[in-house]
């Protein structure tokens, strides 16, 4: 049975591609972004297989309405995909307050509104399946992206919490955490901090490493996630790209071993020590 989807942030990007592969196979989806003009391609080509909606995921009101209107014009919501987000570069000491405040609104507050408003929607229906696209940033962190970091693990600690709260209901959570692949996320649609020169030899080397990694075709993701939805036990977590299965286990191995070589500390801080 074909799907209904509400995808936001579908301008460009991973989110684009999500509408596209959803609309090419025959599904039904009211694809969100700031302005619709990029979607009047896909509206030409897909006539009523498609809502465009304009939507900024920061404002609440907006959100809950754009939700509703989704469900009221195709019946029912099946995927909810919380795409929309930027990334915000600069080392802790560079960011602004603004840039802060603007980045959690974004990448955590905007999909924390999508999801709350679908919930009731999705358990009426005793079924559905919310998507986060997170970040390989969202299990680790990186120089110079603290605060993004900071936004996807909140999002990363949200949904989980979720997951649990809301499997009873028929509605599954799934975290997509994509490595570096050939978007505008670090071109035009991504903000900058002012550069303090303190950071100048640090920024260098990140730059240098990050010309090293292997990014992926984003026009690819698209029939992943198609995979990823049609699974009838589908993934909590699950990794778009091959570079973070390089490195993620090691972080994760890293963490195991401090935590080992301080349960002294850990046992001496609950009165327990030998």
């Amino acid at each position: 049975m074909s799907k209904i989807w509400f995808i936001t942030g579908s301008s460009r990007g991973f989110g684009r591609q999500f509408v596209q592969a959803a609309l090419e196979r025959g599904d039904k989806v009211a694809a969100t972004a700031r302005t619709t003009e990029s979607l009047a391609d896909l509206v030409a080509a897909h006539g009523e297989a498609i809502l465009p909606l304009t939507l900024d995921v920061t404002d609440k009101t907006a959100v809950a309405e754009a939700v509703q209107r989704a469900h009221d014009h195709f019946g029912r919501l099946d995927v909810v995909v919380n795409n929309a987000g930027y990334g915000l570069f600069g080392m802790v000491e560079e960011l602004t307050e603004q840039q802060v405040r603007e980045q959690m609104e974004t990448n955590f507050f905007g999909a924390l509104w999508v999801t709350q408003a679908a919930l009731p929607l999705l358990r009426a229906q005793g079924r559905g399946h919310i998507v986060q696209i997170s970040s390989v940033g969202g299990v680790t962190a990186f120089p110079n992206l603290g605060v993004y970091n900071a936004s996807k693990w909140a999002l990363e600690a949200l949904s989980e919490a979720l997951a649990g709260e809301v499997a009873g209901f028929g509605i599954k959570v799934t975290l997509v955490e994509p490595g570096g692949f050939a978007t505008d996320w670090a071109g035009s649609s991504a903000t900058f901090a002012d550069q303090l020169p303190a950071y100048d030899d640090l920024r260098t080397a990140l730059a240098a490493n990050w010309g090293n990694i292997e990014h992926g075709d984003p026009t690819a993701a698209g029939a992943a996630l198609l995979e990823v939805v049609d699974a009838d036990n589908p993934p909590l977590r699950v990794f778009f790209g091959t570079s973070p299965l390089h490195f993620v286990p090691q972080v994760y191995a890293e963490r195991l071993k401090t935590w080992e070589e301080w349960a002294d500390v850990a046992a001496q801080a609950q009165g327990t020590a030998a």
